[in-house]
């Protein structure tokens, strides 16, 4: 095997491991009450109890993306009819349970597609299979290469990107990535995950929110909109909720934490031929709505 050839493999192979982390830290969140989800268990081998400010950083952007994905679900023209079938591809979906969730709250879509690394999907597939999730899915699954982009060159990026505005002109494309790779923070955030395995190909090509939204723009969409996470956080989420997760641990980390925050974004981009998306984005008046989780007790899930 080759040196190209080789590093290749183990960067793919670190990319897949951050699945586990995201998927561990998402239970570590519904384990201390930041939101519910019933179905993350069953893809966590080992429950972990993350530090709180890990905690609320994924809250924040689960929340944040929520928001994005029931503005477009429950999005419709005035006046016509409201079954207009809408669908979801989740790139890079790893083993998130956004569909059990949806299908849960009577609010699934016409069509949810994931695509991702083969063996991702294949292990995915296998663990719905052997629990009692085989219920909630249909007959087909579709296993497909993973595009988080963020991960990838600029070029594929782009392509990516242009191809979804040349195919929907009807449509929503929202992403969570870093920004700001150049001062002190952004240097260490990149040095971390290159020693894990996993450059941000793409980050140096798209590193201010400005670039973040040039690069929908240019590829085609309509328009494009891109908050830093500390801004959502600040002026996206209902001042309610906000008090109820900010009493759920101890928490003395603020300085880290706005660094953190304001190191990730929210990007979003809209091809509105049906004229159905005047409502979806971020603003002061438009609330995240997050359902109250039941809390659990302090035990780890099995």
């Amino acid at each position: 095997m080759s040196k190209l050839a080789s590093d290749s493999h183990s960067s793919t192979a670190a990319v897949q491991a951050t699945n586990d982390d995201a998927s561990a830290s998402k239970l570590s969140c519904v384990n201390k009450g930041y939101m519910k989800d019933s179905y993350i268990h069953f893809f966590v081998r080992r429950p972990v109890k993350r530090s709180p400010i890990i905690n609320r950083g994924y809250y924040a952007r689960w929340a944040a993306l929520r928001k994005l994905l029931l503005q477009f679900l429950k999005s419709e023209r005035h006046g016509e009819d409201r079954n207009i079938k809408k669908q979801i591809l989740s790139l890079g979906a790893g083993f998130d349970t956004t569909y059990f969730q949806l299908q849960e709250e009577g609010i699934a879509p016409h069509l949810y597609v994931e695509l991702d690394f083969k063996e991702v999907t294949s292990k995915k597939a296998a663990l719905i299979d052997s629990s009692q999730l085989k219920d909630k899915v249909g007959q087909a699954a579709s296993i497909s290469r993973e595009c988080v982009l963020i991960y990838l060159d600029p070029d594929s990026s782009r392509a990516i990107v242009e191809w979804a505005s040349r195919t929907f002109s009807t449509a929503v494309f929202f992403l969570y990535e870093q920004i700001h790779p150049d001062d002190a923070f952004g240097e260490q955030m990149i040095r971390n995950l290159e020693s894990r395995g996993c450059p941000l190909l793409s980050i140096h090509a798209t590193p201010t929110l400005q670039a973040k939204e040039r690069l929908f723009l240019d590829q085609g969409w309509q328009k494009a909109v891109a908050w830093d996470m500390l801004q959502i956080y600040n002026n996206s989420i209902d001042t309610r909720e906000k008090r109820r997760v900010e009493r759920l641990e101890l928490f003395d980390e603020f300085e880290e934490w706005h660094m953190m925050q304001e190191h990730y974004c929210v990007a979003y981009a809209i091809n509105d031929a049906m004229g159905l998306f005047q409502y979806i984005g971020f603003s002061n008046d438009q609330h995240v709505l997050v359902p109250s989780p039941q809390l659990p007790q302090e035990s780890e899930a099995c």
